[in-house]
């Protein structure tokens, strides 16, 4: 079987309003992936630069995956939150992006969107740190069957650095230049 080892970091999630910022992560693959080892999903701690208009995360990614087949290739998905005085969060942005399907170093720069407010009430919530609308299906992520019907706009970006090391995928037929 072929491997892909993916070892990196979410490293920072810029350009958005909110000032205190935590982000989940999952990778999401196909039925031909197994995971041997490392953690498919996670979160990073709570992070504030104002100055800067981003937040530093720096979370570890270690993860092993084997494969028999390319289709279903991993996409890592992200959710920002953003959490307020009383330790309340609400999510502030969504994004996925596919890992990239050549060996080495690569900076993948995960663009987000968020639900747009629904009328003038949700949007006084939202301007002042009482939340505004999430998803009730993560699947709309990645999935554009529904997620047309959906309004959105545009939210900051995450950054994460991943170094991949492929393994046996010329024993199996796969070349890369």
């Amino acid at each position: 079987m072929a491997e892909v080892h993916i070892i990196g970091q979410i490293l920072k999630a810029v350009d958005f309003d909110e000032p205190h910022l935590f982000c989940t992560w999952t990778l999401q693959s196909g039925s031909t992936w197994r995971l041997i080892q490392g953690e498919i999903h996670g979160q990073t701690h709570v992070s504030s630069n104002r100055l800067e208009s981003c937040s530093d995360f720096a979370a570890p990614l270690d993860i092993h995956l084997s494969c028999v087949a390319v289709q279903g290739w991993p996409t890592l998905l992200v959710e920002v939150h953003a959490v307020n005085v009383l330790q309340q969060s609400w999510p502030v942005g969504y994004g996925f992006a596919h890992i990239p399907a050549t060996p080495g170093a690569h900076r993948v720069e995960i663009n987000t969107w968020k639900v747009a407010p629904n009328g003038w009430w949700q949007s006084i919530r939202e301007r002042f740190g009482g939340g505004g609308a999430s998803l009730s299906k993560t699947d709309l992520l990645f999935s554009g069957v529904e997620r047309y019907k959906l309004q959105t706009r545009s939210s900051g970006k995450v950054i994460a650095d991943l170094h991949l090391i492929f393994r046996k995928f010329e024993e199996n037929g796969v070349e890369f230049h």
